[in-house]
């Protein structure tokens, strides 16, 4: 199956940027904001918004500004898709039910307590 049939990867830095996007899924983001809402780095954000979107959790456009006239390069703008704000809930609520079992396992680790 392809990445459009079963979603994308959930990596933990997946996770992040659904978290970020999910802070108000309406808001059009571009990618710096994401990078720094999520705490990662553009080199790890680019490639998970480009997987996003080939999924169709995340729609994009390009702003409508003149790059001489703003001093800087057009943003691309990000939000999640109807269809991918209910996945992004869902895969959200997946990771971070794991992540509450592997602590229950392992008190201590992964911000358990000892």
């Amino acid at each position: 199956m392809t990445e459009r049939q079963n979603g994308p990867r959930l990596t933990h830095a997946t996770v992040s940027v659904l978290r970020a996007m999910l802070e108000n899924p309406t808001r059009e983001l571009y990618g710096l904001e994401i990078c720094a809402a999520a705490g990662l780095p553009t080199g790890t954000v680019h490639p998970i918004l480009a997987r996003l979107e080939a999924a169709e959790w995340l729609e994009s456009s390009w702003e409508d500004a003149d790059p001489k006239t703003q001093g800087r390069p057009r943003r691309r703008y990000y939000r999640l898709s109807d269809r991918g704000a209910m996945r992004a809930r869902a895969a959200v609520q997946r990771a971070e039910a794991q992540s509450a079992k592997l602590r229950a396992m392992r008190p201590g680790l992964g911000g358990g307590t000892a």
